[in-house]
């Protein structure tokens, strides 16, 4: 009996100098980020206008229209029901390309392969790289913000219309004309996300403009597309013009319109008449 009682405390001891030796937990948190290259395939509807092709060095805006939940799926006749694809079926010409992707079933927009998408049809149309917007309603609203976010400098403006989104993105896009859309009595997407990502925006200095119809539900779509001044602002925004001066780090300073005015007189003196970019209106 004594003798089991001095093999436990030997134990004990043991197991307790044991425990002392461990070295202190050296696992750190750590985050990475890589490229990952996959093949995607994907379906899409294409509208060009009528006289698309006439003029053969003209470019042409390119608007990407994504649907919602609602019309996923193998069957292209869907993406037809709602938006700028179901004006086109009904006789509606446009001055711009037109792309309305259809998204697989059960899924959500993936913004890389929105991405594919539009390298695809850039590749093969002749598409103003500066002119290039999307919109989209409900889960196509959710996918115009996430797409944005992910790709701002290439996009001239975005249109959502009854989305949403995380609002820390929204830093991304303050230099990208945004018109957002949304029914007051919306219960399929509460008008609260659409306000949070509007409101973080003009918090963030963002160019932003907030429709919200005091008597819609969740179609905000239609009137909006059937308004022309929708489509006529759209097509007044351009890609922002990029300076060199835009990557500086925060408290360095830009150069001041005189200086820039100096830098030109000198460069026309030594025969430097490369041509200056131009700011696009907003």
């Amino acid at each position: 009996m004594k003798t089991n009682r001095c093999r436990a405390r030997w134990l004990a001891t043991t197991a307790l100098l044991a425990t002392a030796a461990l070295p202190a937990d050296r696992q750190t948190a750590q985050t990475f980020e890589r490229p990952v290259r996959r093949m995607v395939t994907g379906h899409y509807l294409l509208y060009l206008p009528e006289t698309y092709g006439q003029e053969r060095r003209q470019r042409w805006p390119l608007v990407l229209f994504l649907h919602g939940a609602g019309e996923r799926g193998t069957d292209l006749e869907q993406v037809k029901k709602h938006g700028p694809p179901k004006l086109v079926a009904a006789g509606q010409s446009f001055p711009f390309i037109l792309v309305s992707p259809q998204c697989p079933a059960n899924q959500w927009w993936p913004p890389e392969v929105l991405s594919a998408l539009l390298d695809e049809v850039v590749e093969k149309y002749a598409v103003d790289q500066n002119r290039i917007y999307v919109t989209g309603l409900s889960m196509g609203g959710f996918g115009t913000w996430a797409l944005a976010a992910q790709q701002p400098d290439r996009l001239a403006a975005i249109a959502p219309i009854c989305g949403g989104g995380d609002p820390r993105i929204v830093p991304r896009l303050k230099d990208l004309p945004v018109w957002a859309f949304h029914g007051a009595l919306d219960t399929t997407v509460p008008p609260a996300q659409s306000q949070a990502l509007v409101d973080a925006l003009r918090a963030a200095g963002g160019n932003v403009r907030f429709t919200l119809y005091d008597d819609a539900a969740h179609d905000a779509w239609t009137r909006t597309y059937a308004d022309p001044k929708f489509f006529e602002w759209l097509l007044h925004q351009q890609r922002r013009t990029r300076h060199w001066y835009d990557g500086l780090l925060p408290g360095k300073k830009r150069p001041t319109d005189a200086g820039q005015s100096r830098q030109k007189a000198a460069r026309a003196e030594t025969g430097d008449r490369a041509d200056e970019p131009q700011r696009s209106q907003r």
